[in-house]
């Protein structure tokens, strides 16, 4: 679980989501906002590919 909670890829995804929530809270809601939501997410299930990748590789030696 650590190995998740210090990556620095999972931290800029998570410091991102306060972007995407300020948007939310004071943004119009229009098509850039479900856009945004989409990013974010696609950006933090990429972070957590990574992070699973890496641990595999690192199993296999």
């Amino acid at each position: 679980m650590r190995k998740y909670l210090m990556n620095t890829s999972i931290l800029g995804a998570v410091t991102g989501a306060w972007s995407v929530i300020q948007t939310t809270r004071k943004g119009p809601r229009d098509w850039r906002l479900a856009l945004a939501w989409a990013s974010w997410i696609i950006s933090l299930a990429l972070a957590i590919g990574s992070v699973a990748e890496e641990n595999q590789r690192k199993l296999k030696k």
